[in-house]
């Protein structure tokens, strides 16, 4: 960590800022509100790339996957009859 740097200058070399602390020439930098330290703009943590198709072939997905199931429709006041609207749990009050 450097001296901190305010926020004027800052905010006219954000970009040579954010390069720095980028590529690992600076890990952190400090930024200061007339010689208060406000704010560190520091490199964002390093992600996982997302991994699809990580579990193709261990599996088999049963045929009627999409089929409707009773459970759920009651859950969601369909009853038996999934083309039926759902019920007005709260009555015809305004």
């Amino acid at each position: 960590m450097g001296k901190p740097i305010n926020i004027l200058e800052a905010k006219t070399s954000l970009s040579r800022l954010v390069a720095a602390v980028e590529s690992g020439e600076q890990t952190e930098i400090v930024i200061a509100r007339n010689g208060k330290p406000v704010a560190r703009l520091v490199p964002m943590p390093a992600t996982k790339p997302l991994r699809l198709g990580l579990l193709e072939g261990k599996f088999k997905a049963p045929d009627d996957i999409d089929a409707l199931n009773p459970e759920i429709l009651k859950m969601f006041g369909l009853g038996d009859d999934p083309e039926s609207p759902p019920e007005d749990k709260a009555g015809d009050q305004p």
